[in-house]
Order: structure tokens, then sequence, then C-alpha cells
């Protein structure tokens, strides 16, 4: 009951930070849609993506291969089906599903370094399948987009077909998925796929996990099967992968073979080693930081920089702005790449261990205050 109560209250907190996003981002310049888009997209793609690094240790480099799943699934909907995104996520869940089945089959019969190897190459495969083998399915280099001759069979049994000189747009019911709409539609799907993942690592399933990960050479001795949880693990975390690829086509719709490259793959890595690998919320903290440093920090030119510093004596804003200017606009990676070097080396749990040792920090000065004055009342006694 106390977890249960527990669990209550982080979920109320997590939903109040998400929803309230456009607000409390607003001085930070990241309250705009698209951007606020790519922190729930991204934020489902990393919480699916730790249920199996952070829950199993099994680390995988071709999550991007359902990520691109999925976004071509949902496409597919939309052109043959319906522009509704419900029918288009639930194919996308799907498929992807089935895809994760078929890699983690194969891939799971290996450990360590060699399985993140197996998955590595099937999503290179995958990627070079869509780029040109699958030409017909996924349009190649151009990618799969919408177009007006296309059937959408659903919203023409319904009437919902107009002649239009544009392309139609994905919709909720006839609840628009651009703009703040979208948003706030993927921040809810967002909060549904935290609470699932909450649940996960809280049941006995993710406790299993968990054990697996401690020792699972240890458990298999026991007589324990793990492949099983393991294939169930991989297949949870590639249908995350699909969901946030459909949300992807949802928000923007078309599909391209770039989102099954292996720097997406390695993008998640990061996102995840960043924020604190197997923690709930870590994920999502380096969703923000690296989607953040993405879209603003790239953003910087020297003009804005000389903006910037122009409160500085002119002398002084020249050599600032040369120096400054190395580490964004197009070179904002190189700030990236030192960041993680950092918190590989000082924070190896990520940016949740640096939060809890701030929080160890602050509680042992408050005892050491309360002790001294508990002293000094005894004394003067």
């Amino acid at each position: 009951m106390n977890m249960e109560s527990n669990e209550n209250k982080v979920m109320l907190i997590f939903s109040a930070i998400v929803l309230l996003m456009p607000i409390w981002l607003i001085p930070f310049g990241a309250s705009y849609p698209d951007l606020l888009q790519k922190f729930a997209i991204f934020g489902i793609f990393a919480i699916g993506f730790n249920i199996l690094f952070g829950l199993t240790g099994y680390l995988s480099f071709g999550h991007a291969a359902f990520l691109g799943i999925g976004s071509y699934t949902a496409v597919w909907s939309f052109k043959l089906l319906s522009m509704n995104v419900i029918p288009a996520m639930l194919f996308a869940i799907v498929i992807s599903g089935v895809a994760a089945a078929l890699i983690g089959y194969v891939s799971l019969r290996r450990t360590g370094i060699y399985f993140s190897i197996l998955t590595l190459a099937f999503a290179q495969m995958s990627y070079n399948l869509a780029y040109s083998v699958l030409t017909p399915i996924t349009n190649g280099e151009t990618g799969l987009q919408l177009a007006q001759g296309d059937p959408r069979i659903l919203d023409s049994l319904v009437g919902n077909v107009a002649a239009t000189d544009g392309l139609p747009s994905t919709t909720l019911f006839g609840l628009s998925m651009s703009g703040y709409s979208g948003f706030y539609f993927c921040a809810v799907v967002m909060i549904f796929a935290f609470y699932v993942a909450m649940r996960i690592t809280h049941s006995p399933f993710g406790l299993a996990l968990r054990a697996i990960k401690s020792n699972q050479v240890r458990m298999m001795y026991t007589g324990f099967n793990t492949r099983p949880y393991m294939l169930t693990a991989f297949v949870i975390s590639g249908m995350y992968a699909g969901l946030a690829g459909a949300l992807l086509a949802v928000t923007d719709p078309l599909a391209g073979a770039e989102r099954m490259q292996w720097t997406a793959s390695g993008e998640v890595v990061l996102m995840t080693i960043i924020g604190g690998v197997g923690t709930l919320f870590g994920p999502l903290l380096g969703v923000v930081l690296i989607k953040y440093f993405e879209n603003i920090f790239s953003s910087f030119n020297d003009q804005l920089l000389t903006e910037t510093f122009g409160f500085l004596p002119e002398i002084f804003v020249k050599p600032i702005v040369s120096v400054v200017g190395v580490f964004v606009g197009d070179g904002w990676h190189l700030t990236l790449g030192a960041l993680f070097m950092i918190i590989v080396i000082f924070l190896p749990g990520g940016i949740i261990e640096g939060i809890g040792r701030i929080q160890k920090m602050i509680k042992n000065r408050k005892e050491a205050q309360l002790s001294s004055g508990s002293a000094q009342a005894q004394e003067s006694l």
C-alpha cells in the first residue's frame, strides 16, 4: 500500500511537470511546440531503451531500427487507412514488437559486446533495406510521404476525405496533431509510457530482470531460464521505440531511412548514460539535455553571441565570441562530447547520481548543524 501511494505521488508530480512544460521552459527558450514534441517522443524512446539496458544490462546499438519501423508503419497507416493517429500507433507497436521478437531471438543467443554488435548489424541491415532494397515500401532515399491520391479507406467510408489542394494532416478524432495539441497528445502518451515502465520496474518481472543484470550465470545455474525474460524485455523495449517512431510520424507525417542509422541508436545510449542508467527519471533528463543542446545551442551564431556578450567592453567581446563559438552552432557536438566525458568520469551514475550527491550533502550539513546545536544546548545547561 505504501509503495502504491508513493507511485501515485510520483505520477502526480511527474504529470504536472510534463504538462506544464510550455510554461516553465519559457525562460530557457524551449517552450515552442516542435521542441516540446521532441522531448516527449524521445522520452518514450529512452524510457523503453532503459527497460532493456537499465534493468538487464544488455546494451543494444540497434534500437533505431524499431524507431524507423514504427515511423514507416504509421505513415502507411495514414496512407492506406486513416489520418487518425490511433490505428497508426497500434499498428506501429505491433509491427515493431514482431520485428523485436525476431531480432531479439537471434541477438540474445549472445551476451556482452557480441550482443551489442549483433543488434548494430541488424540495425544497419534494416537501414540498407529501407534505403535501397525495399524501395517500393520505403520510397528509398526520398522517404515515405503522404500524397493526395492515397486511398485512406477508413476515412473514405465515413466521408472524411475532403478534396483540398494541400496534403492531409494527422488528427485525433478531428483534433489536429500540430502545434501544442500535438505536444499534449505526445505528453499524455509519454506519461502513460512512464507509468507502465514504473510498474514493470517494481513488478516481480522487473525484479527478475535486475537479478539477471546482477548475475545471469548464477541464476542459470540454479535452473532459472533467463531467455524468456530477456526476450520479453527486448520486445517491450522495441515496442516503446516503435511507438516513438509512430509519434514522430504523427507530428511530421513522413518516414526516412535516416531514422534507422546507427547514430540514432547511439543517441539514445548517450541520453540514458548521461541521465542515469537504470533509473526512472535519468533517461528523461538525458533526453531534455541532448535535445536542448541540439535545438538551442546549435542555433547560436557569431551575431547572436556578439549580442549576448554586448554588455562587456568591446575589447573583450570578439575574443570571447571566438572561443565560445567553437562550442555552439555547428560545434555543439563538442560541448556534448565534453559533457559526456565529464559525467562518465566524475558521475558514472549520470545526472541522477549528481542530484543524489547534492541531496546527501545538504542532508549531512543539516545533521551537522542539528548535532552542533544540540551540543551547544547541553553545554549551556
